[in-house]
């Protein structure tokens, strides 16, 4: 017999396993003699009351072993003479389809852009040191994705796309602490990620599988439609303008932030929708503000994490939300190319950073976009560069990025000096809210007036607001069949992940994976 039981940890009595055991026992009304073992399922953070608490949800096993689940990897076969995929893409929603194709005995073939994680790395340092932006290597594109140094979160409300729990122990199997398949809101932090990504890539290529690094995709190969099909069909890629690679099956895994792709396949007349998204900011406090407003104590109890937020209201007809939240955590320059300032958020594992920050955005409207109507279907994109390139021509031609005091940003007031900030490039005092687009600017300053009396305490001067948070997500979707998971203007085209606008973080974008690498084995059959 099992019993699920909920009690609730003083945070010093976290790590007192012996003590979850005797509460959970008791809790469940049973013998002591008669418990096998006390399993711990979920664990979160209460902070409703006048002390925060931890709540844990627990099975307790009476007169019962309980039976492990066999590892994933276990059931792998090597599938290198196997029916190729071509996979586009190294980043979560790339790596776990191949991953799903191995364990469905297909060969991917994997083409990224950008450099190893590992590489990766000095690209990262040029452009935090020297503000000098590689195209093909940056926070956003190389082996990992955008997620890989900028995030480290795994926590999604993806319930219904995927098997959480599937991508997470697959994780944990690559050397993710087990942790997160307990935490309510699951952390691997963007210092240790890179080692489980590296560890992914192991694992493609013991099983037959290959990767293919500085490799960008340049063009697309067709047939041309035949026997009465309504799409042409896709045979292969292009890489670095020369290469041909061909397969029966191409899942498209570029990321929000592959404008050329949208471009080329626009060019190849292969329908694109324009989708929603929001643009804003990056506010930054100091952690000990967030931590005494949301657990009430002047000092953070041992055992509790930096604490985090998340805040929402309607101003107008607009949405106005946070987004991203980085407890203990940096900021980032997230540029993809020369002349633009693009910001982000990161923490690493251990969340010990003395800033806390978070993206805090608009919902974009249709009148927005009215000045780049001419752009059709790139609207929305241009919009997003047209932003992106005024908040890099107020500075200096470096990665320094504009930054107001929230209490500035507000009155819409230069500030005269600047709190400290995680951000290395370094902030420039500028006049941000008339940077942005004026309807985004009016409605953020309303937000965070309101955002200051939902959370008191967060409408500060010792708030940094640093422009711009801007890709928050693509403004475009890549269509596909909602039951074939692929594009209807292409036979054996599969759009996946964030870049095709069906995932928003790492393991939305992992389960989008998977789901379409059983769509291609089903498309094989």
């Amino acid at each position: 017999m099992i019993k699920e039981v909920e009690i609730k940890l003083q945070p010093r009595a976290l790590h007192d396993l012996a003590l979850i055991k005797k509460l959970a026992i008791k809790k469940a009304k049973v013998n002591a003699t008669q418990v096998e073992e006390v399993v711990v399922k979920r664990r979160s953070i209460d902070a409703r009351g006048t002390r925060p608490v931890f709540r844990l949800r627990v099975e307790v096993y009476v007169e019962e072993k309980r039976n492990a689940e066999p590892a994933i990897l276990e059931q792998f076969q090597n599938v290198e003479n196997a029916k190729s995929v071509i996979i586009v893409g190294a980043g979560p929603a790339g790596y776990f389809a191949a991953l799903e194709l191995i364990e469905l005995g297909l060969k991917p073939i994997i083409f990224d852009r950008g450099k190893d994680v590992q590489t990766r790395r000095r690209d990262l340092r040029a452009i935090q040191q020297f503000g000098e932006v590689n195209p093909h290597s940056n926070y956003c594109f190389g082996e990992g994705g955008a997620g890989t140094y900028s995030d480290g979160k795994l926590y999604t409300r993806s319930h219904k796309r995927g098997n959480i729990a599937k991508s997470l122990q697959l994780l944990v199997e690559h050397g993710a602490v087990s942790d997160i398949l307990i935490d309510a809101h699951p952390h691997i932090g963007s210092n240790k990620l890179p080692k489980v990504v590296a560890n992914i890539r192991e694992t493609i290529l013991k099983y037959g599988g290959k990767i293919h690094f500085d490799s960008h995709v340049t063009d697309f190969i067709f047939t041309e439609k035949t026997n009465g099909s309504e799409a042409k069909k896709m045979v292969g890629v292009i890489v670095n303008e020369k290469d041909e690679h061909r397969a029966e099956g191409i899942i498209l895994a570029t990321g929000h932030s592959a404008r050329d792709i949208y471009e080329l396949l626009h060019q190849r007349d292969i329908r694109l929708e324009v989708k929603p998204f929001a643009l804003g900011v990056r506010v930054e406090h100091p952690q000990p503000l967030i931590d005494k407003i949301q657990y009430r104590q002047e000092e953070r109890e041992e055992n509790l994490p930096a604490s985090s937020y998340r805040l929402a209201c309607q101003v107008g007809e607009r949405g106005v939300f946070s987004f991203c939240m980085c407890p203990g955590g940096l900021v980032v320059p997230a540029a993809t190319a020369p002349g633009e300032i693009v910001v982000n958020g990161m923490s690493m594992s251990r969340r010990d950073s003395p800033f806390a920050n978070s993206g805090t955005v608009v919902a974009v409207e249709p009148e927005d976009l009215a000045p780049f109507a001419k752009h059709g279907v790139f609207a929305g994109l241009e919009f997003q560069k047209s932003v992106e390139r005024a908040m890099f021509q107020f500075g200096d031609g470096s990665q320094k990025a504009p930054s107001q005091r929230m209490t500035d940003f507000v009155n819409n007031k230069l500030s005269k000096d600047l709190p400290d900030t995680s951000y290395i490039p370094g902030l420039i005092s500028a006049p941000v809210s008339t940077l942005l687009p004026k309807q985004i600017g009016e409605k953020l300053r309303m937000g965070m007036k309101e955002f200051g009396r939902k959370m008191k305490g967060y409408y500060t001067e010792e708030a940094n607001i640093i422009g711009t948070e801007s890709r928050t997500s693509s403004p475009l979707r890549i269509p596909r069949n909602p039951k074939t998971l692929m594009h209807q203007d292409a036979e054996g085209l599969f759009p996946c992940g964030e870049g095709a606008g069906f995932a928003g973080g790492i393991i939305s974008a992992a389960m989008d994976g998977q789901n379409v690498a059983r769509a291609v084995a089903q498309y094989f059959e």
